[in-house]
């Protein structure tokens, strides 16, 4: 990728919270900042990505190229990188999967986008897949500041979703395996650590906001099962009328290809059941941020 270029989307980048436009629009993108092997210099690259749970999958295909990309020698040597996905800024360790782990996700990758496999065909070399898993984060920003930009960074992520699958042809199970319920996993944690922390925190120091904190927990239930709905359409072990699987067992459901069954439902019924549950949550991710931000700014 042309030095100019290159640098052109990074500042477009960050200028617009991780969305660019041009040949890149609507695509996974992350800024990965490596330490060059040899020279020592930091070199800041666009990169797509996959997401697996709580670590972003990164391939090294060069598009085809004969050679690994700089970047991969640069993490290879110095392991330490540093990750922006237009949200978030934060450490992450970069890990080369080794063998059957980088060949059943390599394989999950051109499931849901056949590209890769035609990189992986011009070349003579194997394409490395690396797993960047997080050290630490960012989140020093006020309570209220914090709230938001986890809420915005699952607004990008649904609207991510929504395109592939008004696009999405053979694919479609795939790309909802992969990234939908990835992003369930996301929403699970986060409510998870609300009803745990947050919720109380502000029952006991706000009483008055008792009616907004238990509107919020009875959505978070009602997006808990909305998300095992999904996973049962998904997989096969349900029909959406409320008998899919628990949410925590739909988050860690194998995603790699050959292991998670074809979509058993309909795709007009997955397309439903998944504007449900967006439209669920996008009004959940409203409400508490309307009803609790004025409050998290005192904090």
């Amino acid at each position: 990728m042309p030095a100019d270029f290159n640098q052109q989307i990074i500042d477009e980048f960050r200028a617009n919270g991780g969305k660019v436009g041009g040949p890149f629009e609507g695509g996974r993108l992350l800024l990965l900042t490596t330490t060059g092997a040899k020279s020592g210099a930091r070199r800041t690259n666009p990169v797509g990505y996959l997401p697996d749970g709580d670590r972003m999958l990164i391939i090294a295909s060069a598009a085809g190229a004969p050679k690994h990309p700089a970047w991969y020698h640069n993490l290879v040597a110095n392991p330490e990188v540093t990750v922006e996905d237009g949200t978030f800024t934060y450490q992450a360790r970069a890990e080369v999967l080794e063998k059957d782990e980088r060949d059943a996700v390599f394989a999950r990758a051109t499931e849901q986008d056949p590209g890769w496999g035609e990189y992986q065909r011009k070349t003579s070399r194997v394409i490395p897949v690396v797993a960047l898993v997080p050290t630490d984060g960012d989140m020093d920003g006020s309570p209220a500041d914090n709230l938001k930009r986890v809420h915005d960074a699952f607004r990008r992520e649904l609207s991510i979703v929504r395109r592939e699958l008004a696009s999405a042809g053979p694919t479609l199970g795939a790309q909802l395996r992969i990234n939908c319920l990835t992003v369930c996993q996301g929403v699970s944690t986060h409510h998870g650590m609300e009803d745990r922390g947050l919720f109380p925190y502000l029952a006991q120091t706000h009483p008055e906001l008792a009616p907004v904190i238990e509107r919020l927990g009875e959505e978070h239930e009602v997006i808990s099962r909305l998300l095992g709905e999904l996973q049962a359409l998904l997989t096969g072990g349900g029909n959406g009328d409320g008998g899919g699987t628990a949410p925590a067992e739909a988050a860690t459901a194998p995603a790699v290809a050959g292991t998670a069954p074809a979509v058993a439902a309909a795709p007009a019924a997955v397309a439903a059941e998944v504007d449900r549950l967006i439209s669920e949550l996008e009004s959940h991710l409203d409400y508490e941020e309307e009803q609790l931000i004025p409050i998290l700014a005192k904090m």
